[in-house]
């Protein structure tokens, strides 16, 4: 998220009067984030996100907004896409297809321990579960093909044992995705984006509880143990060196496995799908860095992390315990 087109109040007020809900009185532009335009909008029927799409094409957007619907109506808390009288949830301000979803409550937890951990690896699980019955499908965007794509345009940009690293792991994630034992991997709609600053967190009840999963706009058709993988990768992980902490992956992944069990064949691929998330987000961040594009609120990742952490998984190989 971040701020690359300038919505005038006016405009966004007749937009969300327009979805029926109500006057706006107050519109801020979101620093966090890198892909598209938000605003935190208020009225005095609720707060809102309006999320202007800068690089995602309109026919592509039905299948984000109606998943969240779809998962909502699960009883996974993911934002709820307002719609208008006609049932549409993609409307255009600015000239740009937009949204408008439910603003979650609470707040992120980044520092997280092993309880975090464990509810969002069950939440995970349960929205893996209730993503079966989604009809629809579409590719992940920034799985294999886009992988397979933007190496070659970072690769002027690193240096040469980063670019020998980048080809490589490409070729090896390749085979994988070709082999039996990839095709075999369970599949259906992921996350994909699942970090730390994608969940709410509520402590008003006296202890932490997990309310909300976001920014759903990464998310596709793909295996599922990617999904997982992700969430490893980040809400399990030394920020420092990158390893995993096991007290955290124990908690994550034994949760999980309480509402749905890994197939022997996805706990046998966990290593190579931990090194698959590490290549993406390594992959991306170096895109960003060196390819960047103008916005009013803008902060790159530094993309060092993921090397890290990519090279950590090569060299320690993670599986769930048995």
């Amino acid at each position: 998220m971040a701020v690359y087109t300038e919505v005038g109040f006016a405009e966004a007020d007749a937009l969300l009067q327009r979805l029926g809900l109500g006057a706006l009185t107050d519109l801020r532009g979101i620093r966090s984030g890198i892909e598209n335009t938000n605003y935190y909008a208020t009225t005095a029927r609720g707060q809102w996100v309006l999320t202007l799409f800068e690089r995602l094409p309109r026919a592509q957007l039905p299948y984000y907004l109606r998943l969240m619907q779809h998962l909502a109506g699960a009883g996974i808390p993911v934002p709820a896409p307002q719609a208008d009288a006609a049932g549409e949830v993609v409307h255009t301000l600015a000239c740009k297809p937009a949204a408008v979803v439910t603003r979650l409550p609470g707040s992120h937890r980044l520092a997280p321990d092993a309880p975090h951990a464990a509810q969002v690896g069950e939440m995970l699980a349960r929205m893996h579960a209730a993503g079966a019955g989604f009809a629809l499908e579409q590719p992940h965007l920034r799985g294999l093909a886009w992988w397979a794509e933007t190496v070659p345009v970072v690769l002027p940009h690193v240096q040469p044992a980063q670019a020998a690293l980048l080809r490589d792991e490409l070729a090896f994630q390749q085979a994988l995705a070709a082999s039996p034992a990839g095709q075999a991997l369970p599949r259906g709609p992921i996350h994909a984006d699942l970090f730390r600053d994608n969940v709410m967190f509520d402590e008003t009840a006296g202890e932490d509880r997990l309310c909300g999963f976001f920014d759903f706009y990464f998310a596709g058709t793909d295996t599922l143990l990617f999904d997982v993988a992700v969430c490893l990768n980040d809400w399990c992980a030394d920020l420092d060196s990158g390893r995993l902490a096991d007290d955290r992956a124990n908690a994550f992944i034994g949760a999980y496995q309480e509402v749905r069990p890994l197939t022997h064949g996805e706990v046998r691929a966990m290593p190579a799908l931990l090194r698959a998330a590490a290549f993406r987000f390594w992959l991306s961040r170096l895109w960003d860095w060196h390819l960047p594009r103008d916005a009013a609120l803008l902060q790159p990742k530094d993309p060092t992390h993921f090397e890290r952490v990519l090279r950590d998984r090569i060299d320690n190989p993670w599986h769930p315990p048995r």
